[in-house]
């Protein structure tokens, strides 16, 4: 079955930066483009960075343009989000998504930036 397991999350001040670790396991990773949401408390889940199965192509929200980096390794099976000029507007819980048929999430894991 599709797991995914979110690693990396922290406590970071402003200004600060955290990579974020997706371990995926269950389908034909390579096959399918991998995106990284976040939730922040009271609003609604987004959508923050994608990036295509062959690593050929990435969008990212406006918020998080020039700062975030998406990036994967089929090899390993692991899809990355380098998370820099981190603000308090980022705090949330960060979950790994991939399309497999149905859509599937991890279990988050929760970014915090002090002011």
């Amino acid at each position: 079955q599709v797991q995914l397991v979110e690693s990396g999350g922290g406590l970071v001040q402003s200004g600060g930066s955290l990579r974020l670790s997706c371990a995926a396991s269950g389908f034909t990773f390579s096959a399918y483009a991998m995106s990284w949401y976040r939730q922040a408390p009271g609003k609604e889940r987004e959508l923050v960075a994608i990036i295509t199965g062959d690593s050929g192509r990435a969008n990212y929200a406006d918020s998080v343009k020039g700062r975030f980096t998406i990036s994967r390794d089929n090899a390993k099976n692991a899809v990355y989000l380098q998370m820099n000029s981190l603000k308090p507007e980022d705090t949330a819980v960060y979950y790994c998504s991939a399309r497999v048929g149905l859509s599937f999430w991890g279990q988050g894991t929760q970014v915090t930036v002090s002011s």
